[in-house]
């Protein structure tokens, strides 16, 4: 059983999810690590490893949070290791994997985007959630918190990515589902939502954001980096925020105005 508290982190090799465990690492979190990455269409441990290596009190485990059988896993992993999770971070995600008008777009893409995206934190976090509450009976003095990272594109339209926006926009529900279910228990459920973020995802549109915020489409005219999410979701770790459950967190530079 550990002495210091433990967080899970998905999608968490590299980009937003490694800037996180860098953080809570530093605020004296022990780390597990999930991850599913390829390259060249082949599974790829590279960037978990190195991450591994980097993060002093940090596990890693491959699996797809999409797949009950790996979420089971996950779980019995930070069992066996640490004996606790007081942390939950639902940052694992991915675009589709081609931008395609939604009057073209396919049930096959729909899938893949809405399992990884929205099925896969929804039923990670009510695992998640049913194993905080028997360690809240055990540990009434133990803080337990969940934070689902959405997006920008929660309420912002797509038409070339339809199933993106709809996956965010339901991680938005589900925060407010699991903040109302979890708070008798005084289990924070927060959400972060991140604007035009610099990561791989967003590298193959680099220019047109170049020139988006250039003209001014976010108030504060510069990309937002993974740690810029990684502060937001520490001030949550730290307790900053605990009488916010619930509580939406625009990571984003300003776009949510509305501006005349």
């Amino acid at each position: 059983m550990s002495n210091k508290p433990v967080a899970i982190i998905t999608g968490a090799s590299r980009g937003i999810g490694k800037a996180v465990a860098k953080e809570l690492a530093a605020l004296g979190f022990y780390i597990v690590i999930n991850y599913f990455d390829f390259r060249d269409g082949k599974p790829d441990d590279s960037a978990a490893l190195q991450t591994e290596k980097e993060i002093k009190g940090c596990k890693i485990l491959r699996g797809d949070v999409s797949r009950a059988e790996d979420r089971n896993k996950l779980i019995e992993f930070t069992k066996q290791n640490f004996g606790r999770c007081d942390m939950l971070v639902n940052n694992a995600g991915v675009a589709p994997a081609k931008r395609v008008d939604i009057l073209e777009a396919s049930e096959e893409s729909f899938d893949r985007v809405m399992n990884i995206n929205l099925k896969g934190p929804y039923f990670l976090t009510q695992l998640v959630a049913n194993w905080m509450i028997e360690q809240k009976k055990q540990f009434a003095d133990r803080n337990f918190r969940i934070v689902n990272t959405a997006s920008m594109s929660s309420y912002t339209s797509s038409p070339a990515r339809g199933e993106y926006c709809l996956s965010k926009a339901g991680v938005s529900m589900m925060t407010m589902l699991y903040a109302d279910r979890l708070a008798e228990f005084n289990i924070g459920v927060f959400e972060i939502r991140p604007g035009i973020i610099m990561t791989d995802m967003t590298s193959v549109v680099k220019e047109k954001y170049d020139k988006l915020i250039s003209d001014g489409i976010t108030p504060t005219k510069r990309w937002g980096l993974p740690e810029d999410i990684a502060k937001a979701i520490g001030a949550i770790a730290e307790g900053r925020l605990d009488f916010s459950t619930g509580q939406v967190i625009n990571v984003d530079g300003g776009f949510h105005f509305r501006r005349l």
